[in-house]
């Protein structure tokens, strides 16, 4: 079976997680990243047991496990701070066969690079021109270089470049219609269960805490706000404390001990559902095929879904691209085109895009067992790869 040269475009989650799938799958892999540094894009990834298991199956899932949070169980309560829904997550656990894994991007980033191999990684290099050819692909590289391979796989983000070139017209981001502040803070029971995913949500806003490892929290505060809102990191803990008035003391109290230099503020952005993710010896992977709002806590777990069903379209077609790509593109764009579909749904009722539909929902979490959120996490998973 002929071994690959390929080129991936990106080195976040998906392309470091292509890369350790495809090398440990026989292939020749280089990564080129237009970062002059790996810094993670946020505090902290929720890595859904569909993720964990690729994880696990690269062999990475002790090394994930030792520096992830444990996260058992999962609540809502309303601004006030009056309980709505408390449940476990130990049924849903049990069901998948794996729990979830909240991880600090930079402690996932370390994990990744270090299997990738950080001497295949070339930083501040970005991909200018691709062109293909009938026996290979050939990218212009920011620094001059020509670099041909077997196959060029985009991962380079939700901003990518080589979005447009696969599906030949032009795809726009989509505001979500809200700014997310995210970082992360030390655990405390004053703030809450070390254990326990919390979420307060009421006005249409939500704020969040999820235990992550290393004795800390990760945290997002959701605000409904219009796009291009100014960005002043002076003014984020002042900003907060204006959206969060009247809100419950665990809140309050996370206002005060945030630390305004470690937080990401990012306007949420998505982009429409693709018809397909490939074109010729060019793939898509990620965010670059899938930007999603993070509103089901799948945008990581679907990177790193496409990454395993790549390398294993590869093997069970020989490594034949005429056969692989097609049957990665039958795989992947059903699922992940209803992902960020139901994504996009699911942050405008928590975000008040239809008023009457976020009541209502405020409503039924009072009456929620724990079963239909369960059973919305667990076809998501269930749906995956492995």
């Amino acid at each position: 079976m002929q071994t690959l040269d390929i080129i991936i475009i990106g080195a976040g989650m998906g392309g470091l997680t292509a890369a350790i799938a495809l090398q440990r799958a026989g292939h020749r892999v280089r990564l080129y990243e237009r970062a002059a540094e790996l810094a993670p894009v946020g505090a902290a990834i929720s890595v859904w047991p569909n993720g964990v298991k690729v994880l696990e199956a690269l062999g990475l899932g002790p090394d994930i496990a030792a520096v992830s949070g444990d996260m058992r169980s999962m609540s809502y309560r309303n601004r006030e701070g009056n309980l709505l829904t408390y449940f476990s997550l130990e049924p849903l656990y049990r069901d998948v066969g794996q729990p979830a894994r909240p991880i600090a991007r930079a402690a996932l980033q370390r994990i990744l690079l270090d299997a990738a191999g950080s001497e295949r990684v070339s930083l501040g290099v970005s991909c200018e021109a691709v062109e293909q050819h009938a026996d290979g692909v050939e990218v212009l590289l920011s620094d001059g270089r020509r670099e041909r391979a077997d196959l060029l796989i985009a991962a380079d983000g939700t901003h990518s470049k080589l979005r447009n070139l696969v599906v030949n017209r032009a795809v726009s981001r989509n505001y979500c219609g809200y700014v997310n502040w995210n970082g992360r803070v030390a655990i405390s029971p004053d703030l809450g269960e070390p254990h326990e995913w919390a979420q307060y949500v009421g006005d249409h806003q939500r704020v969040s805490l999820m235990p992550m490892g290393g004795d800390e929290f990760y945290f997002f505060f959701d605000v409904p706000l219009p796009a291009g809102t100014p960005n002043d990191r002076s003014r984020y803990r002042n900003e907060l404390t204006e959206h969060f008035a009247g809100w419950a003391a665990p809140v309050q109290r996370l206002i005060e001990r945030l630390d305004p230099a470690g937080i990401a503020r990012v306007e949420i952005h998505d982009t429409e559902p693709l018809k397909t993710l490939i074109n010729k010896r060019v793939v898509l992977l990620g965010d670059a095929a899938h930007a999603m709002a993070p509103d089901l806590g799948q945008g990581g777990c679907q990177a790193m879904e496409d990454a395993w069903v790549l390398a294993c379209c590869l093997t069970e077609h020989g490594n034949d691209l005429h056969q692989a790509l097609p049957a990665y593109d039958a795989a992947r764009v059903e699922r992940v085109g209803s992902i960020v579909s139901r994504a996009r749904k699911r942050a405008e009722t928590t975000h008040g895009h239809d008023p009457a539909l976020t009541r209502n929902w405020y409503a039924e979490l009072v009456q929620e067992t724990g079963e239909g959120i369960l059973a919305g996490l667990g076809k998501t998973i269930t749906g995956g790869p492995l």
